[in-house]
């Protein structure tokens, strides 16, 4: 037995129903993708709009069919926001009353005015342009996760295009009073459409979701919490089995007397201190450079493709801006002095271990000679 159209328009509005649920339910798992949320309530007035339409299906009756033309409008205008608020973190007013208006003025004027094909045909026009500018969003997205969003974006784009395909139709028909709702193969195509990608977009939704929270779990697991900065595990996996040649260059950055700051301030300050310095050492650097914190006030600074004398320059540089830096610390006045060691790579090469120790040791030579300075490492020139 055949299913009829009005059962159809049924199991889209339950399935719906469910993926809002979904979406809300993934949001709790975590926050931060608010998109989740928007989404969800996009699809709130999407299902009221299905059964009102179903409505309309049986008793074509003007109102049935405005009201089915507001809803989906704020439904898919807040689907568009969703997207936009997935790209950018950020919400957009402007858009949303865009869609709506826009979508109101090409149907609600029209069914008014006795003409329900006309009506129709902005409706569908309109919702294949939101359905398009949504998909647009997730395409400019695609980097951050090629494979869901590839997905996503082509079913976005199918749907818009089966509503475009119902516009063609009236169209060609070109009936601008029809009496009833539009029920031609287009329609059947369009509802099975929005059926298989409503399943596919929450499915993929899902996927994207879980795939934002491994790549948070991969940053969070080589970032240092306290500056934001890389951490130790990070460069080692960035550097660990490099060569190094004469043209890259290691700083190893110590703050001097860190430990009395944490005496005589609190432990607050000294964070703050280690926060500011952070800061400080990645004031400058070029997409090659490398900074990280080493662990407690140690931090380290890979340079790539550096010239020659160019990383005692640049150490001398961060020594002299955080000495001349007056750090307000509970209405006193600290002033932090930090000491480095510098150490290059050979023309035969040399491994990131070594490079790293010799650094080491001609920080620890800085703080021998006075702290405040910056030591160089030349005995690794002989080797």
């Amino acid at each position: 037995m055949l299913v009829d159209y009005n059962s159809l328009l049924l199991a889209l509005g339950v399935s719906a129903s469910c993926l809002a649920v979904t979406l809300v339910g993934s949001w709790f798992s975590r926050r931060p993708d608010t998109f989740l949320l928007t989404c969800s309530a996009g699809l709130v007035p999407l299902v009221g709009g299905i059964f009102i339409y179903g409505h309309y299906v049986d008793k074509p009756h003007p109102i049935f069919a405005i009201l089915t033309f507001i809803l989906f409008f704020i439904g898919f205008s807040t689907i568009w926001v969703a997207g936009y608020q997935f790209r950018t973190r950020r919400l957009s007013g402007w858009r949303f009353l865009l869609g709506c208006l826009t979508g109101i003025a090409a149907s609600v004027g029209p069914m008014l005015a006795g003409y329900d094909g006309l009506a129709f045909i902005g409706d569908n026009v309109v919702i294949g342009l939101l359905l398009l500018l949504t998909a647009r969003e997730y395409w400019i997205s695609r980097h951050e996760a090629p494979t869901p969003l590839y997905g996503i974006t082509a079913l976005y784009t199918l749907t818009a295009i089966s509503f475009g395909l119902c516009a063609a139709v009236l169209i060609a028909d070109g009936k601008l009073v029809l009496g009833h709702a539009p029920n031609n193969w287009a329609e059947d195509f369009s509802l099975a459409v929005c059926i298989a990608g409503m399943t596919g977009i929450g499915a993929l939704s899902l996927a994207l979701h879980q795939w934002r929270q491994a790549a948070l779990h991969r940053q969070e697991a080589i970032t240092d919490s306290l500056t934001g900065l890389l951490n130790r595990r990070a460069l080692f996996d960035l550097h660990g089995r490099r060569t190094f040649g004469p043209s890259m260059a290691v700083i190893i950055f110590d703050i001097d007397r860190f430990k009395l700051i944490n005496d005589q301030h609190g432990h607050a300050a000294g964070d703050f201190v280690l926060k500011l310095f952070g800061q400080e050492l990645s004031v400058g650097l070029r997409p090659s450079d490398t900074v990280a914190r080493l662990g407690g006030e140690e931090f380290a600074l890979v340079l790539d493709n550096t010239l020659p004398g160019r990383a005692e320059q640049v150490a001398e540089r961060v020594r002299d801006a955080f000495a001349a830096r007056a750090i307000e610390v509970e209405g006193k006045s600290l002033v932090c002095t930090v000491s480095a060691g510098v150490a290059t790579g050979t023309v035969k090469g040399i491994g990131f271990d070594d490079v790293l120790r010799a650094a080491d040791k001609a920080l620890y030579e800085a703080k021998r000679n006075g702290r405040n300075r910056v030591e160089v490492a030349a005995y690794l020139h002989a080797v």
